[in-house]
């Protein structure tokens, strides 16, 4: 397995290609850049299996690499310091990610990880998704990957009419009228979904207020959606969910 490792400063670049020769057999050979020119001649030279890039490379990122790529026949772990908007675009289309100073057994679960999973369709689609959101970024991201034992899944989040857990899964419920199931807590798409115009209602609920058309206050609380469905409002939620009600006829 070949391994290319970015990044622009030497120290960090030097020390995760000693923790991946010492720890990491899978690895046979092991590339450096620091650099989008020199990353670029390195992949297309020798085509890597897995690439570790630092998101800033002096005045350049790695997104500069990824925008002129030829082909995705790779897996990706990104490292980063501080650069939080690019986490969260990653966050959403389902990359790996690590954050500077790197602590050793991550970087090792990762390459480990990735060793198992390389598979080009993946790969692209992710790509497509993170790339998509990067040139978004100031308008809000975009999209998001969701991923099922049979398919993985490139959806626009406005599309996304309201989500609902059952143990751990979660069932997305789309504008087409589309279900999927992906085995993750909701919990986890709180975190990506609720600064997007999302609201968590209740511990088995997510609703996109897009699509709310009335909140019922009797019986503690339902939310009407556009598609019919009715979704409880938690006691403890309620009075957030009125906030933004005020929120709003104040506009």
């Amino acid at each position: 397995m070949k391994v290319l490792v970015v990044d622009d400063e030497q120290k960090a670049r030097e020390g995760i290609v000693d923790i991946i020769k010492n720890y990491c057999p899978q690895a046979g050979s092991i590339y450096e850049a620091a650099n989008v020119e020199s990353a670029l001649g390195i992949i297309n030279e020798f085509i890597p299996d897995i690439l570790i890039l630092d998101i800033s490379l002096g005045e350049e990122t790695s997104f500069d690499i990824l925008r002129q790529l030829q082909h995705t026949d790779f897996k990706i772990i990104f490292v980063t310091a501080y650069e939080q908007y690019a986490i969260q675009a990653i966050k959403f289309s389902a990359l790996d990610y690590l954050v500077k100073p790197v602590n050793p057994k991550e970087l090792i679960e990762a390459i480990n990880n990735a060793s198992k999973a390389l598979e080009k369709d993946q790969t692209e689609l992710k790509l497509n998704a993170l790339l998509s959101n990067i040139e978004s970024i100031s308008n809000g991201i975009k999209k998001i990957i969701l991923k099922t034992a049979e398919s993985i899944y490139l959806i626009n989040i406005q599309d996304i009419i309201r989500c609902e857990s059952d143990d751990c899964y979660t069932t997305f419920y789309l504008l087409n009228g589309k279900k999927i199931m992906v085995s993750k807590t909701l919990k986890e798409f709180e975190e990506l979904l609720c600064n997007y115009g999302f609201f968590r209602s209740h511990q088995s609920h997510i609703v996109n207020l897009h699509f709310m058309e009335r909140f019922d206050k009797h019986d503690g609380g339902i939310i009407r959606m556009k598609d019919d469905s009715k979704i409880p409002v938690s006691s403890r939620k309620r009075n957030s969910l009125l906030k933004i009600f005020d929120k709003y006829s104040r506009m």
